[in-house]
C-alpha cells in the first residue's frame, strides 16, 4: 500500500528543512526559527507543486525570501563516514514526526516541536548510529527523552 499524500507533503518537507539546514550550516532549529510556522504550514500545502520543481532552487528561494544567514553549524565537514542524503533524513523526520503525533492536523505543529528537540542534534552526529537506527528506536528514545 502507497504512502498518503499528506504523508508524502510531510516528507518533502522534512527533506527542504534539511536542505537548508545543510546549505546555510544551520541547526534545524535555526532554520524552521526563520521559516516561521506560517511558511512551512504553506510549504506543506504547496508541497505537492514544490516537488515538480527543481529542491535546491526551491531552498534558495526561501534562504533569499528568509533572509537566512550562513551559520556555524557544519556536520558534514566533520563527518569521517557517508553522509546521508537529505531525502534518507527527511524520511527518518517524516517517520518520527508521524509516530509522536500522527494526526494529519497537527502534522506541523508536531514538526515544530521534533525538529527542535534534542534528538535531532544526536540524529545530526553522522560519525554516530543513531541515525541508523530503526524508527522505533529513535522513536523511544525521543519518549524516554534520553539515549537508551
Amino acid at each position: 500500500m502507497g504512502e498518503n499524500q499528506k504523508d508524502n507533503d510531510l516528507f518533502f518537507v522534512c527533506s527542504l528543512i534539511e536542505l537548508i539546514a545543510r546549505r546555510t550550516k544551520n541547526t534545524k532549529k535555526c532554520i524552521i526559527e526563520k521559516l516561521g510556522k506560517e511558511k512551512i504550514k504553506k510549504i506543506y500545502e504547496l508541497a505537492e507543486v514544490y516537488h515538480s520543481e527543481n529542491i535546491e532552487k526551491v531552498s534558495d528561494e526561501l534562504i533569499e525570501q528568509c533572509n537566512i544567514k550562513i551559520g556555524e553549524y557544519d556536520i558534514i565537514s566533520e563527518c569521517k563516514c557517508r553522509i546521508p542524503t537529505i531525502w534518507e533524513l527527511g524520511r527518518i523526520y517524516q517517520r518520527l514526526i508521524i509516530m509522536v503525533n500522527n494526526n494529519k492536523e497537527e502534522y506541523i505543529d508536531t514538526l515544530l516541536k521534533v525538529l527542535s528537540s534534542w534528538i535531532i542534534k544526536k540524529i545530526d552526529n553522522y560519525n554516530s548510529s543513531m541515525y541508523f537506527e530503526s524508527p522505533e528506536y529513535i522513536y523511544k528514545c525521543y519518549v524516554e527523552n534520553k539515549i537508551i
